[in-house]
């Protein structure tokens, strides 16, 4: 058992947990408790090492079992050690480090989600969540957006990183990608624009969502095409960033209902 915590796995773990510079150096991640780890597991997700506690329950514990038949290095820690290296108030006992891979983009995209400066971690891994429950086809993150490895992003997303393609790129590559198929491009604006229920939203299309405090960047301003307004009869200024992707989406999908 490592009870230390100056370990070099433990040391690791804490500066992927806390870094995103270390994050994209390794190309690697952490993810916490059972959910996730199964779903890691369930997905053939690329994992190096996992570490558990003896508190860990019975399902967990299946799962390490059977990373460790997968040839996966596995470390039981003290309770102190697994307190210091979490991201949560309440570990469930489990955490296991993941390499990053890319998934498979669909041959010609027609559903794309585009977050532009969306800095708050939960914001984020709400709208991957949301996006992946949508059937986006892509995610693309242009630069000014949290790192979508934080911890607190993979938590919120709920394991949409093992379903979703997630791409950091520049808003140059943003553009050539959506000019190559030919992408209808969206804002979500709070004001002006067409209603989001009154547009017809059934051709390819690309939908921005902007930053909670400034809304969308000059880049991704030069490439909207049409403006989408939700309506707000109680009279709010705006709606939190991964509510109105959520709203959004999902008129996408009424409306493509009979392709979906």
């Amino acid at each position: 058992m490592i009870t230390s915590l100056s370990n070099p796995k433990v040391q690791r773990v804490r500066a992927l947990q806390a870094n995103a510079k270390d994050r994209r150096e390794e190309q690697a991640f952490i993810i916490e408790g059972v959910r996730l780890a199964e779903e890691a597991l369930n997905s053939n997700w690329p994992a190096e090492l996992v570490l558990y506690t003896e508190e860990l329950s019975e399902r967990g514990r299946a799962i390490t079992e059977t990373f460790r038949m997968r040839g996966k290095e596995i470390e039981s820690v003290s309770s102190k050690v697994m307190r210091s290296i979490s991201d949560t108030e309440t570990p469930q006992g489990i955490l296991v480090l993941l390499h990053r891979q890319e998934l498979i983009l669909a041959t010609s995209l027609d559903f794309v989600l585009i977050p532009d400066g969306v800095r708050d971690p939960g914001n984020l891994g709400s709208m991957l969540r949301t996006a992946a429950a949508a059937g986006v086809q892509a995610v693309f993150l242009p630069p000014g957006t949290v790192d979508a490895y934080s911890p607190k992003v993979v938590r919120a997303a709920m394991g949409a990183h093992f379903r979703l393609p997630i791409l950091e790129i520049s808003w140059q590559e943003v553009k050539t990608r959506l000019v190559t198929d030919s992408l209808d491009i969206y804002l979500a604006a709070m004001e002006g624009g067409i209603r989001y229920d009154q547009a017809d939203l059934r051709h390819p299309l690309a939908l921005i969502i902007g930053g909670e405090a400034s809304g969308a960047s000059p880049d991704a301003e030069r490439l909207v095409g049409a403006r989408l307004r939700i309506p707000m009869p109680g009279g709010s200024e705006s709606l939190n960033a991964a509510a109105a992707a959520a709203i959004i989406l999902f008129e996408i999908v009424r409306q493509r209902g009979s392709q979906l």
